[in-house]
Protein backbone atom coordinates (compact mmCIF):
# COMPACT_ATOMS: atom_id res chain seq x y z
CA UNK A 1 0.00 0.00 0.00
CA UNK A 2 1.36 3.40 -1.02
CA UNK A 3 2.32 5.87 1.69
CA UNK A 4 0.19 8.60 0.12
CA UNK A 5 -3.07 10.14 1.29
CA UNK A 6 -6.18 8.30 0.14
CA UNK A 7 -8.17 9.78 -2.76
CA UNK A 8 -10.66 11.41 -0.39
CA UNK A 9 -7.83 13.51 1.03
CA UNK A 10 -6.30 14.62 -2.28
CA UNK A 11 -7.54 17.66 -4.14
CA UNK A 12 -9.39 16.96 -7.38
CA UNK A 13 -7.54 17.85 -10.58
CA UNK A 14 -7.87 21.53 -11.41
CA UNK A 15 -8.52 22.67 -7.84
CA UNK A 16 -6.36 25.69 -7.07
CA UNK A 17 -4.61 26.65 -3.83
CA UNK A 18 -7.00 29.53 -3.11
CA UNK A 19 -10.00 27.21 -3.23
CA UNK A 20 -8.36 24.69 -0.87
CA UNK A 21 -7.37 27.51 1.49
CA UNK A 22 -10.87 29.02 1.41
CA UNK A 23 -12.51 25.67 2.14
CA UNK A 24 -9.97 25.19 4.93
CA UNK A 25 -11.18 28.46 6.51
CA UNK A 26 -14.81 27.41 6.16
CA UNK A 27 -13.92 24.09 7.81
CA UNK A 28 -12.08 25.93 10.58
CA UNK A 29 -15.18 28.04 11.18
CA UNK A 30 -17.32 24.88 11.34
CA UNK A 31 -14.96 23.44 13.95
CA UNK A 32 -15.46 26.60 16.04
CA UNK A 33 -19.24 26.20 15.69
CA UNK A 34 -18.98 22.58 16.86
CA UNK A 35 -17.13 23.76 19.96
CA UNK A 36 -19.68 26.53 20.52
CA UNK A 37 -22.46 23.94 20.24
CA UNK A 38 -20.69 21.79 22.81
CA UNK A 39 -20.54 24.77 25.15
CA UNK A 40 -24.25 25.33 24.61
CA UNK A 41 -24.87 21.73 25.65
CA UNK A 42 -22.67 22.35 28.70
CA UNK A 43 -24.77 25.44 29.46
CA UNK A 44 -27.91 23.30 29.05
CA UNK A 45 -26.65 20.57 31.38
CA UNK A 46 -25.28 22.92 34.03
CA UNK A 47 -28.40 25.07 34.04
CA UNK A 48 -30.58 22.00 34.50
CA UNK A 49 -28.33 20.68 37.25
CA UNK A 50 -28.39 24.08 38.96
CA UNK A 51 -32.19 24.18 38.86
CA UNK A 52 -32.51 20.71 40.37
CA UNK A 53 -29.86 21.47 43.01
CA UNK A 54 -31.57 24.75 43.83
CA UNK A 55 -34.82 22.85 44.33
CA UNK A 56 -33.06 20.63 46.87
CA UNK A 57 -31.63 23.69 48.61
CA UNK A 58 -35.09 25.25 48.78
CA UNK A 59 -36.47 22.11 50.41
CA UNK A 60 -33.61 22.16 52.93
CA UNK A 61 -34.37 25.81 53.72
CA UNK A 62 -37.99 24.83 54.39
CA UNK A 63 -36.93 21.93 56.60
CA UNK A 64 -34.65 24.31 58.50
CA UNK A 65 -37.63 26.56 59.20
CA UNK A 66 -36.92 29.29 56.61
CA UNK A 67 -40.24 28.90 54.83
CA UNK A 68 -40.66 32.48 53.69
CA UNK A 69 -37.21 32.61 52.06
CA UNK A 70 -37.67 29.12 50.58
CA UNK A 71 -41.01 30.17 49.08
CA UNK A 72 -39.46 33.31 47.58
CA UNK A 73 -36.59 31.42 45.93
CA UNK A 74 -38.94 28.66 44.80
CA UNK A 75 -41.37 31.13 43.27
CA UNK A 76 -38.75 33.37 41.61
CA UNK A 77 -36.06 30.93 40.46
CA UNK A 78 -36.98 27.23 40.51
CA UNK A 79 -38.16 26.23 37.04
CA UNK A 80 -37.64 29.74 35.67
CA UNK A 81 -36.95 30.37 31.97
CA UNK A 82 -33.28 31.15 31.35
CA UNK A 83 -34.22 33.36 28.38
CA UNK A 84 -37.55 34.90 27.46
CA UNK A 85 -39.98 32.00 27.13
CA UNK A 86 -37.23 29.40 26.96
CA UNK A 87 -35.68 26.70 29.02
CA UNK A 88 -32.27 25.59 27.82
CA UNK A 89 -33.64 22.66 25.80
CA UNK A 90 -35.57 25.19 23.72
CA UNK A 91 -32.42 27.26 23.20
CA UNK A 92 -30.64 24.10 22.01
CA UNK A 93 -33.45 23.15 19.65
CA UNK A 94 -33.61 26.62 18.13
CA UNK A 95 -29.83 26.72 17.67
CA UNK A 96 -29.65 23.19 16.23
CA UNK A 97 -32.58 23.68 13.84
CA UNK A 98 -31.53 27.16 12.73
CA UNK A 99 -27.99 28.48 12.69
CA UNK A 100 -26.23 25.15 13.24
CA UNK A 101 -28.22 23.28 10.57
CA UNK A 102 -27.72 26.09 8.05
CA UNK A 103 -23.99 26.25 8.80
CA UNK A 104 -23.56 22.49 8.31
CA UNK A 105 -25.64 22.52 5.12
CA UNK A 106 -23.76 25.40 3.52
CA UNK A 107 -20.32 24.07 4.50
CA UNK A 108 -21.23 20.74 2.86
CA UNK A 109 -22.63 22.51 -0.19
CA UNK A 110 -19.35 24.39 -0.63
CA UNK A 111 -17.35 21.15 -0.44
CA UNK A 112 -19.75 19.32 -2.74
CA UNK A 113 -19.65 22.04 -5.39
CA UNK A 114 -15.93 22.78 -5.27
CA UNK A 115 -14.12 19.52 -4.41
CA UNK A 116 -16.63 16.71 -4.82
CA UNK A 117 -17.50 16.68 -1.11
CA UNK A 118 -13.96 15.96 0.06
CA UNK A 119 -13.21 17.01 3.62
CA UNK A 120 -10.12 18.39 5.29
CA UNK A 121 -8.08 18.89 2.11
CA UNK A 122 -6.17 21.80 3.62
CA UNK A 123 -5.25 19.75 6.68
CA UNK A 124 -4.38 16.68 4.58
CA UNK A 125 -1.97 18.76 2.53
CA UNK A 126 -0.52 20.29 5.69
CA UNK A 127 0.03 16.77 7.05
CA UNK A 128 1.85 15.76 3.86
CA UNK A 129 4.07 18.82 4.18
CA UNK A 130 4.81 18.40 7.90
CA UNK A 131 5.23 14.65 8.35
CA UNK A 132 8.60 12.92 8.06
CA UNK A 133 8.18 10.53 5.15
CA UNK A 134 9.52 7.03 5.72
CA UNK A 135 9.33 6.99 9.52
CA UNK A 136 6.93 5.06 11.76
CA UNK A 137 4.16 7.22 13.20
CA UNK A 138 4.46 9.53 10.19
CA UNK A 139 2.51 7.51 7.62
CA UNK A 140 -0.14 9.13 5.44
CA UNK A 141 -2.89 6.84 6.73
CA UNK A 142 -3.44 3.72 8.86
CA UNK A 143 -2.10 0.37 7.70
CA UNK A 144 0.80 1.73 5.65
CA UNK A 145 4.34 0.43 5.93
CA UNK A 146 6.76 3.34 6.40
CA UNK A 147 8.63 4.15 3.22
CA UNK A 148 6.22 2.25 0.95
CA UNK A 149 5.50 4.02 -2.33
Amino acid sequence: MSDRPDAEHQRPDGTDDKTVEALGKVSEALEAIEIARGHLYTFHRLSGTADLTLGEGVEQLREAGHTELADLIDRELVGRNVLDGRWTFQVMEEYDDGYYADFKRLEKQARDELVGGRRHLYEAEMKEDRRTHGLPHHTARPGVTPGAE
